[in-house]
């Protein structure tokens, strides 16, 4: 079974509101195995638009991905980073097939 990721491209209008979503995010994402691959860091945009944020999450599946934004825990926060930033947010599926 593939994994699943969330794949967010944030801009933040205010860091200091925005702090407090991601002082509290970790915890949702730990009730769902939700595990970091990027978040922040250095970038640099070779094609398209950007924001000013990068994050990459990963799921044990996309059921589970999907839980973890549709709980209550989750969308308490969605309220709580909403007036202090903008962004988009893709739920994907993973890829389990065979290699080039």
């Amino acid at each position: 079974m593939a994994k699943a990721y969330w794949i967010a491209r944030i801009d933040v209008h205010n860091m200091d509101g925005y702090k407090e979503y991601v002082a509290q995010n970790g915890a949702v994402f730990h009730q769902y195995g939700g595990r970091f691959l990027v978040r922040g860091g250095q970038y640099e945009t070779k094609e398209g638009s950007s924001r000013s944020r990068n994050v990459v999450i990963e799921f044990k599946d996309y059921a589970t991905a999907l839980a973890c934004y549709n709980s209550p825990e989750y969308q308490r926060l969605v309220a709580m980073r909403a007036p202090h930033s903008e962004g988009d947010l893709v739920i994907i599926d993973g890829y389990d097939g065979p290699q080039p």
